[in-house]
């Protein structure tokens, strides 16, 4: 019966068909847009307080005579204590990029340095590495590239048994990672995928919080979807990974936020997100997504937001699978609970971290977008009037509220029935009274579809000055739509007063 009504009023307006292509064109549009913003940053270990507070007193910048000097006695001193002494001295001098520069120009010090790094004296080790790791935080590029003989001694060390010293190893290979593709290059075949498989397994929190933040920057170089990302993912990382994001009492934030962001950029490539499916991501997912609610409940809310992020564009972006249509998506029947946590999400965005809501809004988009039970939930839960008091909050957010509630009215006649009446009529006119083309363009979109699937709205949208709101817009880019929706309008409260609609 919906289908005749709706093909026989297709040459009239833009059909149900034609709504559903242009909003998967442009979700395509933003999650390319998603792919294209990194988050590259570096990381800083250092051993004390104040250096980590970069008091002046911690560092002096050094000359050349006093680098080589330093250098000198690291590698000729008389006794042990001197030699770490003057790595010491040499390290708080590399924590300004005067030095740096001063360090990579003098030849044979990267040489000196390595040789103390691969000595047999664990505290001179331990020390010139510390000396790379202030390197490898450098902002000039020619630094990283200095480092790079360096390198593959770090990645051999990370199969060493001291926990300090793999972290160290990991966080200054992070570092150099992301600045160097000289280095990526060179660490790729000498195995840097499998040694951070090996990594993985280690029982320290530190050096797993390292190992994904070093995985995280070697996922996000530009030629990680062609060269990096297909390794990963025959590797036993994606398990470990999985296995480390499991809510419960042994879940480590810290961990679970680094290979959040891991598992975040790996989706986004798109190379084998069907493997990651099969391996279980969604539903480990689901239940983090649903126990960080729990805890935003219980107001241990420090921090969560490092989390919350990441575990929602995971969800966002594996939710726009074609497998995951396919299989109708795996935690259907936790439905209700999915919905709920992330409400309970919404208000804690509203009060503490308003940037997340998008990222809430979009899960629930994606949620709804191909799902008639997750739309049923949002009806059955009375949740539509939480959302639509969302939409004044931002243009971004607008669009996303009238996104999903199109998603729910796209599912015809019985789920507009539920969405009609209500407060949702006064709301799209006050969307229609802002000169924002992406949320007035949604709002004519969601009317459209009301229109064609619930005449009542057609005539509720005229008697209430409906006309007079389009006419805004019909000099604008959207005048075609504007003109299409008068019409339907017109044309729906026509047959209702002659009595088709029950025909």
């Amino acid at each position: 019966m919906w289908s005749h009504r709706q093909s026989r009023l297709r040459p009239l307006a833009c059909g149900v068909e034609e709504l559903r292509q242009r909003r998967r064109e442009r979700e395509a549009a933003l999650r390319k847009a998603r792919r294209e913003q990194h988050l590259v940053s570096k990381r800083l270990l250092r051993e004390d307080a104040q250096e980590e507070a970069g008091s002046s007193n911690s560092a002096v910048v050094l000359g050349e005579a006093e680098v080589k000097q330093f250098l000198s006695l690291a590698q000729r001193g008389t006794d042990e204590n001197e030699r770490e002494k003057a790595l010491v001295s040499l390290r708080r001098g590399l924590q300004h990029p005067e030095t740096q520069q001063t360090f990579i120009r003098l030849e044979g010090s990267m040489r000196t340095l390595v040789g103390l790094l691969t000595s047999n004296r664990a505290l001179l080790q331990l020390e010139a590495a510390r000396c790379l790791h202030e390197l490898s935080h450098s902002e000039i590029s020619a630094v990283a590239e200095a480092c790079l003989p360096a390198t593959s001694y770090l990645l051999t060390y990370l199969s060493g048994h001291s926990s300090e010293f793999i972290e160290l190893c990991l966080y200054t290979l992070g570092n150099l990672i992301v600045e160097s593709e000289a280095v990526r290059r060179q660490l790729l075949p000498q195995g840097i995928v499998l040694a951070f498989a090996t990594c993985i397994q280690s029982p320290h929190m530190a050096v797993l919080e390292a190992l994904g933040y070093a995985l995280s920057q070697l996922l996000q170089a530009k030629e990680a979807p062609e060269k990096i990302i297909g390794s990963v993912l025959d590797s036993t990382l994606p398990q470990h990974m999985l296995q480390l994001m499991q809510p419960g009492p042994k879940l480590n934030p810290g961990v679970a936020v680094e290979f959040a962001w891991c598992l975040h950029y790996i989706i986004c490539s798109q190379v084998n997100n069907a493997l990651l499916i099969t391996h279980g991501a969604l539903s480990t997912l689901e239940l983090l997504l649903l126990d960080l609610a729990g805890a935003v409940q219980r107001m241990e809310d420090e921090g969560l937001e490092l989390l919350i992020c990441p575990v929602l564009r995971c969800l966002s972006n594996l939710l726009a699978e074609e497998l995951v249509e396919a299989v109708e998506y795996q935690m259907q029947p936790k439905d209700e609970r999915v919905v709920v946590a992330l409400f309970i999400l919404f208000q804690f965005f509203l009060q503490k971290q308003p940037s997340l809501l998008p990222e809430g809004l979009w899960l629930l988009n994606n949620l709804t977008a191909n799902s008639p039970t997750f739309c049923t939930s949002l009806l059955s839960l009375d949740l539509i009037e939480p959302l639509l008091k969302l939409l004044p909050l931002s243009n971004v957010v607008s669009v996303l509220v009238l996104r999903v509630l199109c998603n729910i009215a796209e599912k015809g006649s019985a789920y507009c029935q539920r969405l009609w009446p209500g407060p949702l009529l006064p709301c799209l006119l006050d969307t229609l009274a802002l000169s924002d083309t992406e949320v007035v363009g949604q709002s004519l979109e969601l009317l459209q579809l009301l229109f064609l699937y619930k005449p009542e709205a057609a005539q509720a949208f005229l008697q209430q000055s409906g006309l007079q709101a389009l006419e805004k817009h019909q000099e604008t880019q959207l005048q075609d739509r504007v003109h299409a929706l008068r019409q339907t309008a017109l044309h729906r409260k026509l047959r209702s007063l002659c009595g088709l609609e029950s025909l």
